[in-house]
């Protein structure tokens, strides 16, 4: 019998808890939150999964990780289903949980890799905590990033997800400070058979020359970009202290797009920051439109203790609620839409275990029932179908 990983928030945590089930096999009666503080909310769900998991399991070993049991250490240590917490920047340390050194790698529990080849980040939004769940910025060694991607490759996958929590700031911090172009370059002659690779959320500001150029023309990296943007108004984005304007993002996708049409755009965007007045917002919500953004993560704001932001003048709970929803119907708007001109056209679906899958554009499709996992399919879709094409 295994551990027990329960993962909540990003695309990091997912990855890292594939690690840690692969690094806990074997380990019974050993449960695991590794936990999210992205937001109050992210922080109150952690506190669920804790409750729940206790509930489910009482006698098990209830350990807590991730950024939550940084930043909410003490409050978290207290609770009574709590036995103990381990350092976010060293749960992938044996040591840490005891166990031996040399593991299996991985698991081939997905036809798509998650690869984390940078953590933590130097910057200092003023909303975000992330710097103080996961500390500075640290890069993965192309060396040490190939190996990794090969072990996946054996496993079956047929993607490989580069992740990070500032990814694009990769080797700032490696001799020689490579940039990311030249990380997903390697990559690509590495693994000549690797059929696709993707970025995940990247800082617009910080994308090389070469890794324009591998988004806009290489087949191989999928025409699919998710901006960190956070905000579509200059004002709100300075006192975020954000590194780009939303003259920046509107430049950069229109760039990609005259090379590469068919790149389909994902954001990330904050509802009710500070000092947002109705002027903002609609700043923010006619961005969504101005980038086609089809691929949207709305996040509605809330203070998290220790950061500027929640010493500036807030927007009331009712407002951002409202905000948020509105953001989100925007987006479901323009995704609406870019399905509807999806259906007809012969798409290249990655089937996964769960009878749906990806196009490269990261649109998600109901496959045939006879579709085996891990397989590359033309599905000709013709119809939407609960949000999904089919």
């Amino acid at each position: 019998m295994s551990a027990e990983v329960i993962s909540l928030g990003c695309r990091m945590n997912l990855s890292e808890s594939e690690e840690l089930r692969a690094l806990l096999a074997g380990e019974p009666d050993l449960v695991v939150i590794n936990s999210c503080a992205v937001t109050a909310e992210a922080v109150r769900q952690t506190r669920q999964a804790i409750r729940r998991a206790r509930k489910a399991r009482p006698d098990a070993r209830l350990l807590v990780t991730g950024c939550a049991a940084e930043v909410e250490r003490a409050a978290l240590a207290a609770m009574p289903e709590v036995d103990g917490l381990v350092a976010n920047i060293a749960k992938l340390d044996p040591r840490s949980w005891n166990v031996a050194a040399v593991r299996a790698h991985g698991t081939a529990l997905h036809t798509r890799a998650f690869v984390t080849v940078q953590n933590g980040c130097d910057h200092a939004c003023t909303f975000c905590v992330i710097p103080q769940g996961r500390g500075a910025s640290r890069s993965q060694p192309i060396s040490a990033v190939l190996r990794d991607i090969e072990q996946h490759l054996a496993q079956g996958a047929r993607e490989a997800v580069l992740s990070g929590v500032d990814l694009t700031s990769w080797g700032a911090d490696l001799p020689g400070s490579p940039r990311l172009g030249q990380l997903v370059e390697a990559i690509l002659a590495a693994f000549p058979d690797l059929p696709r690779l993707r970025l995940s959320s990247v800082d617009g500001i910080e994308i090389d020359p070469l890794l324009f150029d591998l988004i806009a023309a290489e087949a191989r990296v999928m025409p699919h970009l998710h901006l960190s943007l956070q905000h579509g108004q200059d004002l709100i984005l300075k006192r975020m202290k954000r590194r780009h304007l939303r003259g920046d993002a509107v430049d950069l996708v229109g760039r990609l797009k005259a090379r590469r049409p068919e790149l389909a755009i994902g954001a990330d965007l904050i509802a009710g920051f500070p000092t947002e007045d109705e002027a903002a917002h609609a700043a923010n919500l006619s961005i969504v439109a101005e980038l086609e953004v089809v691929h949207g993560h709305i996040f509605p704001y809330s203070p998290r203790p220790g950061t500027p932001a929640a010493r500036m003048p807030q927007v009331p709970h009712a407002a951002i609620k409202a905000r948020a929803a509105q953001l989100r119907a925007a987006v479901a708007d323009q995704r609406a839409r870019w399905l509807a001109g999806l259906v007809g056209k012969a798409l290249q679906v990655l089937a996964e275990r769960d009878g749906t899958g990806h196009a490269p554009n990261f649109a998600r499709l109901i496959l045939p029932p006879e579709t085996n996992a891990g397989t590359i399919v033309t599905i000709t879709p013709t119809r939407i179908a609960e949000g999904l094409l089919a």
